[in-house]
């Protein structure tokens, strides 16, 4: 199970200080390009928290030589592109087709050295900043968290919050930011990463060409932290921090500090980790939630360049006492490191923290942000594989020396959220009869011929040359093969496809039991079903289950959404047999234990607890329960009421009559043999018998809105809002549906580059992120705009979208804008199927819609044939500015201010 991560990866410094690490991996026609800036939030202090994280935002604002949104160029590239910020770095990274990879090198260049940063864009990006930290704001778990880490590290920047805070964001200067640029953005503060299929020797000509002219830093020195605090003698105050405020449920949060990532402990502490909190089997998993305590405990091991710290993140159970739920956890942990682990404990974790880091690295993305981040925390991209190897080596005694060392009663720092009184208010329709512009003036719509105009050029000559010396095993070739398919008599269709880039298996797999058939006074009875399947069987307990799959690090997942259950797992090859028993004894044989049952009604009431104070979700189920009517299949949502009515026998009759294997997929991709691979799964499920006719549904038909409805449902303690609007829209089979793709990219496909993201994100500044889509399902369709704004900008937002939809649908779009979003389409496309996961998810899709077998390949040419005319005509028969559901959740939106 070693890993082959830096395998054929080459280092190269340029004169002036570039870090470059290259690695060829031809698996699929695509390249990932990253830059990873050695700055973040450990190079601030009070007063400009937050400037690594705007400054990150102004680097997509344009240069010198390119006085453009540059998210506008990677979508016209057709590059999968984004941008973080965290405590030790700052990382971009695009991933495209490999003809596009010098056009993405010449952009990254340009913005290490031109990027330009003027008042009138940092005042418009600093709200888009603010309405992001908003967001986070609207989370208890964010703001204890945010507490906790400034008492863990009171004299250190890893006490501050990565993104910054309002306060500091509002306050930076233009020649603050300024000043950052110029002292961290230097190639010799940089580590650029390349991983895909290019050739290593003319990649690095490329790389000197294009990053060898940009200079060193100017200045002498830079700006550093104060000392980080000594992970033996932390602050720790004795008693908890109490957050009493606006939430749904109780948490609790405890923090240890611990060494940086260099240090010989860090491994052991990782498998420590795993004992406690991985899996149904954990120690604290068992201690807290299966005793029904908690209903979630999760944690991490953070190990960064001057410090780290273990943090315990524990979801109170209903009506559970905080205190009561801490000395639990003490003790188990004080039990561990009095009585110790068993082999068998050690040994298990090993497993499934090696397996986990292989399966994570599978796409060439993945793998570059794992050199990327091993050097610039590290400084050794060798580090994964030192790691792992140190891994192996832990031994029980290992962890009780850690435990001992660091998880002490004096080093800890406890916060409690106890939550106030939380109560929706205001929800009621709102009609409206007109609107205001509020200041939006609708420009010309964008001129793509700017956005061709600082394109850089696409190397054709890169495809040809990369035929002939590509090596390996390459997904283009096996993509351009259909999967295998085969039905067996009891209806049971499997589809198998062969990948021998990597030493794994990934399954997909759909069954009709989904939501939909949830009936009105039981919703939720679908999602019990799915959520319990690996409960027990005949044969096996739950525990037994879990441990299974545990030793082997393979993961196994149901989760039901509306027209079914979606099945995910995946493995290390050798693997594959003992995840296909499991899968098909809990399907087969699943037994809904009681107690089992029980524990998760318990679990799921606290879950919706939660849900219910998040605004994206409250704002999400009245969208959708204003759209469709009472007694349509996408109505129902679970409730306190319908949860509670759900019993055992229920249970069990559902899944009898919906888990049928003539309503069952499956889709493998990864490395195996088919033949075998049928007659396993022949084995294990020629035997599952079915009878009658599977369940159907009628979707009734569901007319538009008659007028424009407005929403407000007030949730308090939030500081962030989030719109949903739009209607009905089409399904799958629609025969504008291909069209209807084309046309959302130009509207709201991308954050950055779409007729939305230019105008309400980047230009006026009202929105962190806005995006729209077309749901088309197989039995019914909704379009969607979702934004998170700021509660004082929402009615501007609002009417802003409103403006944009009524001018794309009264004058349509141009032909450079539909060229440019095909080609993104395509190429996103291309970049998804060299991704397992997506390409069997795809695989599985197309299968469960029933679409022709060629699809795969066929859906780009679809794509391409889209014309204009159908674009603006899909514009004018899809696009309803004017009988559209408008629900915002958050924070209230006075009456005054209302959408008119």
């Amino acid at each position: 199970m070693s890993s082959t991560l830096t395998e054929n990866v080459r280092k190269t410094v340029l004169e002036n200080g570039l870090t470059v690490l290259t690695k060829e991996v031809h698996t699929a026609p695509v390249v990932t390009v990253q830059v990873w800036y050695q700055v973040g939030s450990r190079n601030e202090e009070p007063g400009v928290n937050g400037i690594a994280h705007q400054l990150e935002h102004m680097m997509f604002k344009g240069t010198l030589n390119r006085p453009i949104q540059f998210g506008r160029l990677f979508s016209a590239l057709g590059s999968d592109s984004n941008a973080f910020t965290s405590y030790d770095q700052t990382a971009y990274y695009g991933t495209v087709e490999r003809n596009k990879l010098k056009a993405l090198l010449v952009l990254e260049a340009d913005r290490m050295q031109n990027s330009q940063i003027e008042p009138e864009q940092l005042a418009s990006e600093k709200r888009v900043v603010i309405s992001e930290l908003q967001g986070y704001e609207n989370s208890p778990e964010y703001r204890l968290n945010r507490a906790v880490m400034q008492a863990v590290f009171p004299n250190h920047a890893y006490g501050l919050p990565v993104g910054g805070t309002k306060a500091d964001v509002e306050k930076f200067k233009v020649e603050q930011v300024q000043k950052y640029y110029r002292n961290f953005y230097t190639p010799d503060n940089a580590v650029l990463v390349i991983v895909g299929d290019f050739q290593t020797a003319n990649t690095l000509e490329t790389i000197k060409e294009v990053f060898g002219k940009l200079p060193k830093r100017q200045e002498a020195g830079v700006i550093s932290p104060s000392s980080p605090s000594s992970p033996s003698s932390p602050s720790s105050p004795s008693s908890p921090i109490v957050l009493r405020e606006p939430g749904a449920g109780r948490l609790l949060q405890v923090v240890y500090p611990l060494p940086d990532a260099n240090q010989p402990d860090v491994p052991a502490l990782d498998v420590m980790d795993y004992i406690f909190t991985e899996g149904r089997n954990s120690r604290l998993h068992q201690a807290l939630v299966e005793s029904g305590l908690a209903n979630e405990v999760t944690a991490s091991v953070t190990s960064l360049r001057e410090s780290g710290w273990y943090e315990v993140l524990v979801t109170a159970g209903s009506k559970q006492d905080l205190k009561k739920i801490d000395s639990v956890l003490s003790s188990a942990i004080a039990n561990v490191a009095e009585k110790g682990v068993t082999s068998e404990e050690v040994e298990r974790a090993k497993t499934q923290l090696t397996a986990d880091v292989i399966l994570s690295n599978r796409d060439i993305t993945s793998q570059a942000m794992r050199l990327g981040n091993d050097q610039t925390t590290t400084g050794d991209y060798h580090y994964t594989d030192r790691y792992l190897a140190a891994v192996r080596l832990v031994k029980p005694t290992d962890i009780v020396a850690v435990i001992n060392k660091y998880l002490t009663k004096e080093a800890r720092t406890v916060g409690f959220f106890e939550p106030t009184q939380k109560q929706i208010t205001e929800v009621g329709d709102k009609p409206d009869s007109a609107h205001t512009t509020e200041n939006f003036s609708p420009v010309a719509p964008v001129l793509f011929s700017e956005v061709m105009k600082y394109l850089p050029p696409v190397d054709l000559a890169t495809d040809a040359l990369l035929a002939v010396v590509g090596k390996g095993s390459r997904r283009e070739d096996i993509a351009q093969v259909l999967p295998q398919q085969f039905k067996f008599p009891n209806g049971l269709r499997i589809l198998l496809l062969r990948d021998h880039s990597t030493p794994t298996v990934t399954l997909s797999g759909h069954i009709q039991a989904g939501t939909e058939f949830d009936p009105d006074n039981q919703a939720g009875l679908a999602a019990f079903v799915a959520e319990n399947l690996l409960h027990g069987t005949n044969s096996k307990d739950v525990l037994t289950i879990a441990k299974v799959l545990a030793e082997r690090g393979a993961s196994l997942d149901f989760q039901s959404y509306r027209e079914g259950v979606h099945i995910e797992g995946d493995s290390l090859a050798e693997d594959l047999p003992i995840l296909l028993e499991i899968l098909a004894d809990v399907v087969k044989n699943c037994t809904f234990p009681i107690k089992e049952l029980e524990l998760h009604r318990q679990q799921t009431l606290t879950d919706l607890q939660h849900e219910l104070d998040e605004p994206s979700e409250v704002a999400r189920r009245i969208f959708v329960q204003s759209i469709y009517p009472k007694k349509h299949p996408l109505h129902t949502f679970p409730t306190e009421e319908s949860l509670q009515q759900i019993q055992r026998q229920d249970v069990i009759d559902f899944k009898a009559k919906h888990y049928r294997p003539d309503t069952t997929v499956l889709a493998l991709v990864g490395d195996f043999d088919l033949d075998k691979v049928r007659s396993l799964i022949k084995n294990e499920f020629g035997n599952w018998e079915v009878s009658g006719q599977a369940p159907t549904l009628k979707y009734p038909p569901v007319s538009m809105p008659e007028k424009i409805v407005s929403v407000n449902p007030v949730l308090p303690g939030k500081t962030q809002a989030v719109t949903y609007m739009g209607y009905t829209g089409i399904n799958r089979y629609d025969p504008r549906f291909h069209a209807a793709l084309v046309l959302n990219q130009i509207l709201g496909g991308d954050t950055l580059s779409s007729r939305l993201g230019a105008e309400v994100r980047d230009r006026q500044g009202l929105s962190y992120g806005i995006y729209s889509y077309f749901q088309a399902l197989k039995n019914a369709g909704t379009f969607v705009i979702e934004m998170q704004t700021s509660p004082e900008d929402s009615t501007k937002a609002i009417a802003s979208t409103r403006q944009i939809l009524q001018q794309i649908h009264q004058q349509g779009v141009t032909a450079l804008e539909v060229e440019t979003a095909k080609r993104t389409l395509i190429s996103n496309y291309n970049v998804s199927l060299a991704n397992p996961e997506e390409l069997t998810d795809r695989i599985l899709m197309n299968e469960v819609y029933e679409l022709d077998k060629v699809e795969l390949h066929s859906f780009t040419d679809k794509i391409q044939k889209v014309t204009l005319d159908q674009v603006n005509q899909a514009a004018r028969e899809l696009l309803h500015p004017d009988q559209i559901v408008v629900v915002t959740a958050g924070p209230s939106v006075s009456p005054e201010k209302s959408i008119r």
